[in-house]
């Protein structure tokens, strides 16, 4: 730790003795890829909320207080939040997050990965700890996040014995998609993506589960009632549906459960819809 020499916030000459607070380096926040990744998060944010209205423009400012947070997590893992719809009172605002974030840590808590973010840090704006929650969340629900291998430098600045001292670390918020995915062992489809991946966009048609659904009920030779999948989803919710409605037709079927998630499929993720298929392939291929 060294005495500041960096541009500070007039914010934090007003911090309490020993507390600390974290700015990314003005660098940094040039870099194309740490802005492509800003981009790729925000577009995935409005395109998950486009049926609430949510607008995203700069995650800070619209993340802090667990608003915008809370229906991203209700939408995406379908469920209901216990907590006040609006509030405006610091307290409640944390209390808020406070309930967000204990969701968030039980939804990831069994993937082993070690939590970089706290209510007061979200609260108070840090971006790094806004984007290791998001990265994570979006990790999760298998959404493409990309560019790959993106670090920043993080000035941390504290104040002790009256004076700021700062000092400077790097933080690394994307690694490989399949590290960050948990998958570490390749077969012969990476092999297959690294010869000719051009080739395969075809299967992007599958992302939205109609045709797994339709597909299902003509190998198994049955009439798929409509009532039970979208037609014509037009939600992230609505293709998950379809696609997990597909796999449960597949274990009807016979076929093994499938090792992709439906967020995989719905999410373009190329190599898990090409092992559907394949498993799809394998076991109907005699039909005539």
């Amino acid at each position: 730790m060294s005495p500041a020499s960096v541009e500070i916030h007039p914010e934090d000459t007003q911090l309490e003795e020993n507390e600390e607070r974290t700015v990314i380096d003005p660098t940094s926040r040039d870099d194309p890829r740490f802005k492509e990744l800003l981009k790729v998060l925000i577009d995935w944010i409005n395109d998950v909320l486009v049926e609430e209205r949510i607008i995203v423009k700069q995650l800070e400012e619209d993340l802090y207080d667990g608003q915008v947070l809370q229906k991203l997590l209700e939408k995406l893992a379908d469920c209901k939040l216990n907590v006040a719809e609006v509030t405006q009172s610091e307290i409640g605002q944390k209390q808020k997050l406070q309930a967000v974030l204990e969701a968030v840590q039980d939804l990831l808590r069994p993937h082993g990965r070690a939590l970089q973010w706290t209510v007061d840090s979200i609260h108070g704006k840090n971006l790094v700890a806004i984007l290791h929650l998001l990265v994570a969340l979006a990790t999760h629900f298998r959404a493409p996040i990309h560019p790959e291998h993106v670090s920043v430098q993080v000035v941390v600045v504290r104040k002790r014995e009256g004076m700021l001292h700062s000092s400077h670390v790097t933080e690394e918020l994307t690694t490989t998609t399949e590290m960050m995915m948990g998958r570490f062992e390749r077969d012969a489809f990476d092999t297959l993506f690294d010869h000719a991946p051009d080739k395969l966009s075809v299967v992007k048609k599958f992302a939205d589960g109609v045709y797994l659904v339709l597909l299902m009920g003509l190998l198994e030779d049955y009439f798929v009632p409509l009532h039970n999948f979208y037609l014509t989803p037009d939600s992230f919710p609505q293709k998950v549906h379809n696609v997990s409605f597909a796999f449960e037709l597949m274990l009807d079927g016979g076929l093994k459960k499938p090792k992709a998630r439906p967020e995989d499929v719905v999410n373009l993720d190329l190599k898990s819809t090409l092992r559907v298929l394949y498993n799809l392939f394998t076991k109907y291929k005699h039909l005539e």
